[in-house]
């Protein structure tokens, strides 16, 4: 009797070792997951004239499982929020209608997919801009350093707006994702991170307004909050998220005290109860480069109610530690799962793991830098061609001829 009690002892002590954290089904308010890696929003630039494109099907079903959650690529909210050549919009109906068919096809492999609304603010050019005008910012600062994307052309001084403007710019954020419900998104994640133009309201490096929304803490956050509430009486707080970066300092966009400005987001969302909150971790601090300090969004995730994802250079085993240990409910992954279309599956079966192949990072950003300096240049753009090697069927991925019209920038 002793000896069968010890063996289902050992068999149990078995199957809890061979439990993969990152693989465990999680309930996401109405939404049923079956596992917790998400694929992170990845600025691919490949929608021609603000456009999603069909190939981009492909991309997105790829890496679709079922019950998985992936988040679309940042998409633009307005006019005045471009800031990138080729990335898509959500702003009119042509471009609702594209997203559709992309959509339908994640929703047709049992995938949870959100649309990330974005605005660039000061990240931008004259060129991209309605009538040539300024990029709109919190502030009138310029940005000194280069456009991410490889250009050699400096981003335009911004217009600090002016603070009756700004119920404009948070009505634009709830016809965003209200368009977005439209598309068939089953939600939106409101993009605040990354030094784009929520992050410039959030960060006293960049915002030195003296009206309601500068100053203070609670002032520097209302821009944001005020986009929250808007856009979750829109469509609902339970299909809502939201990107931050509280210890990032993209595009010059740092902050004094950043563990008391996550702090204070993650308490002040909770009383709009969204769905998540996406915290990138501080080991990623330099857009990229990992600085590996654990646990610093702790007090973050403790404070927040709803779910919390945590995201920045994960792997399978640091993403298994955060997700075993409670530090996060679910893990985002950007370079990883776009390199490993399947990535769930090669984490379950332990799988070799595809390198984020960075020669094919170079290659689309030095073919992006020369349409870039056209549009920059008031150039006409032909519309880019894409590799045609699309039909491919299940359980094949993309070569990497393929992926280089497919890369991302950023997790």
């Amino acid at each position: 009797m002793e000896s069968c009690r010890g063996k289902q002892q050992q068999e149990e002590e078995k199957k809890n070792n061979d439990i993969i954290p990152l693989l465990t089904p999680y309930k996401m308010g109405n939404f049923n997951l079956s596992h917790r890696i998400v694929l992170a929003p990845l600025t691919r630039q490949r929608s021609y004239d603000y456009l999603p494109q069909p190939h981009a099907i492909l991309y997105y079903s790829q890496r679709t499982t079922n019950g998985g959650f992936l988040i679309a690529e940042a998409t633009v909210i307005s006019e005045t929020g471009r800031g990138y050549i080729h990335t898509p919009g959500i702003w009119s109906k042509e471009q609702v209608e594209a997203w559709k068919p992309i959509v339908d096809a994640v929703h047709a492999k049992g995938g949870i997919f959100f649309c990330q609304l974005w605005h660039v603010g000061r990240a931008s050019n004259h060129d991209f801009q309605p009538k040539g005008e300024a990029p709109i910012s919190s502030t009138d600062k310029p940005l000194q350093e280069l456009p991410a994307d490889g250009t050699s052309a400096l981003f335009s001084s911004p217009r600090r707006l002016r603070t009756e403007e700004i119920p404009q710019i948070v009505n634009e954020f709830r016809i965003a994702a209200r368009n977005a419900i439209e598309a068939g998104f089953n939600g939106v994640e409101i993009h605040g991170a990354y030094g784009y133009l929520i992050d410039q309201f959030l960060k006293d490096q960049v915002n030195d307004r003296t009206d309601q929304y500068g100053g203070s803490l609670e002032n520097r956050c209302r821009f944001s909050l005020e986009i929250v509430e808007a856009v979750a009486n829109e469509i609902g707080a339970d299909r809502v998220g939201i990107r931050l970066s509280p210890f990032g300092d993209c595009l010059e966009c740092g902050d004094s005290n950043p563990e008391a400005l996550g702090l204070y987001m993650a308490k002040a969302l909770n009383k709009h109860g969204i769905l998540y909150c996406s915290m990138v971790d501080k080991r990623t601090t330099k857009c990229g480069k990992k600085c590996d300090i654990p646990q610093n969004l702790l007090p973050m995730r403790r404070a927040f109610s709803g779910t919390f994802i945590v995201g920045g250079g994960y792997g399978r085993e640091d993403g298994n530690k955060a997700v075993a240990e409670g530090y996060a409910d679910l893990v985002a992954y950007g370079r990883l799962f776009l390199a490993n279309p399947d990535l769930p599956r090669r984490f379950e079966y332990r799988k070799k793991i595809r390198s984020h192949i960075p020669r094919i990072w170079k290659a689309a950003t030095e073919e992006n830098q020369s349409k870039n300096k056209l549009m920059r240049t008031r150039t006409s753009l032909t519309k880019p061609s894409y590799s045609s090697s699309h039909s491919l069927e299940d359980g094949q991925f993309e070569s990497s001829s393929y992926l280089q019209n497919c890369f991302g920038t950023i997790d």
